[in-house]
């Protein structure tokens, strides 16, 4: 298991949750992803992609000034399915 650290400091809706599923896709199942964010829709952003990706958020941090998930990477998405098993079929 590793910890990626992501800084998505400044940065506006929608690129929070547009940069975080990008670096998503790079992780193993297990891994997890810390992302720290200053945009305050970010606490609304995030979680729903993670709803989306089928992923878990472990930790939120909240202060005055910036937000920070724990995100642990799943299996992979809910109801996804294998392309490269469904190409040999």
């Amino acid at each position: 298991m590793t910890i990626t650290k992501l800084d998505l400091a400044g940065l506006k809706c929608p690129l929070p949750a547009l940069k975080t599923r990008k670096a998503l896709k790079s992780l193993a199942a297990g891994d997890r992803l810390e992302v720290l964010c200053t945009d305050p829709l970010s606490v609304i952003d995030i979680p729903n992609l993670i709803r989306e990706t089928g992923d878990k958020v472990e930790i939120t941090e909240r202060s005055d000034s910036r937000i920070v998930f724990l995100i642990e990477k799943a299996n992979g998405p809910i109801g996804g399915t294998d392309r490269a098993s469904s190409m040999r079929d």
